[in-house]
């Protein structure tokens, strides 16, 4: 089933013009916190899927021993390696507390790894994004973490979810919900057992659902979210965008980096940097996670035709912009290429 013209309608909305009425910062500035020893490539991916999709900054919150890696990969990246092991939460919390203020969207999990202090320090970075009211989306060992204490973001609805197989198959199972149930209908569940989040399904066809309609909405309130925690809905969007015939493994991260970016773009609407006002920000997190799954998948399959069976995730990379070209009839010139 296509995507319904009102979600471009209202996506296209979020997109930031190109007219030089913006500043530096004002078409996103977004962070991955991941990357430690053995992980540097999934951080390095996301965040530079998220400067290739449009976004003005993007910055690498990581641990010493994968600060000099990323470096390398790209100078565009900005990278802070504060995530020391010999440190602790409490060392660590003003400068990240004082990074985050300055951030419109935190992406936790390509590359965290399931180290004890990078999982503190993800915990701390999560309840420090939450109270700063900032959008959020979480991959790989984020969704791990989450699901050893789903309250960690119960409720709160300026989350994306984004498992692949053997992550949802391990939520459903935490959660306790119904294996039986429908496949089409189990992201719904795990949205309405999580009080509202977003899930975006990653598989053959990306299924993507948002359900407020449980108690468990009800946790997420506060003064942040306002009238979004009053809200009740229930919405499920089929991707079924073709991708390449061979998904490469860093394909999720570029999936972070780019629903992200969307969701940056959300907040900088929502601040009031360009736009009409005219999107709830309740509505960002579907929207973003519809946008950046067609983009990754249009990318993808981009890729495929350029490389076939030798298609790596980098090849990926340039294909994103022209992806979003694509997707978005902007610039029919850059389609050509």
């Amino acid at each position: 089933m296509p995507i319904p013209k009102s979600i471009f309608d209202q996506l296209k909305l979020l997109i930031p013009p190109l007219n030089g009425s913006l500043h530096k910062g004002q078409a996103g500035r977004v962070a991955v916190l991941g990357g430690a020893l053995d992980y540097t490539g999934a951080p390095f991916f996301a965040a530079m899927s998220a400067l290739r999709l449009g976004a003005d900054l993007s910055h690498v919150i990581c641990a010493p021993t994968a600060a000099s890696a990323i470096k390398s990969y790209s100078p565009d990246l900005i990278v802070h390696p504060i995530l020391r092991e010999d440190s602790s939460p409490d060392k660590v919390k003003p400068e990240l507390n004082s990074l985050l203020t300055r951030l419109h969207v935190l992406i936790i999990g390509p590359g965290l790894g399931r180290e004890p202090y990078m999982q503190e320090f993800a915990r701390l970075a999560l309840a420090l994004a939450r109270e700063q009211g900032m959008f959020i989306v979480l991959d790989a060992d984020a969704l791990w973490m989450i699901g050893q204490n789903t309250s960690l973001i119960t409720g709160y609805r300026r989350v994306v979810l984004t498992p692949n197989v053997v992550e949802f198959k391990r939520l459903t199972e935490q959660l306790g919900i119904d294996t039986s149930t429908p496949p089409n209908k189990l992201a719904g569940l795990i949205s309405r057992a999580l009080g509202g989040v977003t899930v975006l399904q990653k598989g053959p066809r990306d299924i993507i659902a948002i359900n407020t309609l449980g108690h468990a909405a009800d946790l997420g309130a506060s003064k942040i979210e306002g009238n979004e925690a009053l809200e009740r809905v229930q919405e499920s969007v089929e991707i079924d965008t073709p991708g390449g015939a061979k998904r490469c493994g860093g394909q999720g991260d570029i999936l972070s980096g780019c629903v992200g970016t969307f969701l940056a773009w959300g907040k900088c609407y929502e601040q009031g940097a360009f736009g009409d006002h005219m999107v709830p920000a309740s509505r960002m997190p579907l929207l973003a996670a519809v946008g950046g799954s067609v983009v990754t998948r249009t990318a993808s399959r981009r890729a495929f035709l350029k490389e076939g069976r030798g298609v790596i995730t980098q090849d990926m990379i340039p294909e994103i912009s022209r992806s979003f070209a694509e997707v978005f009839d902007e610039g029919k010139d850059q389609q050509k290429l």
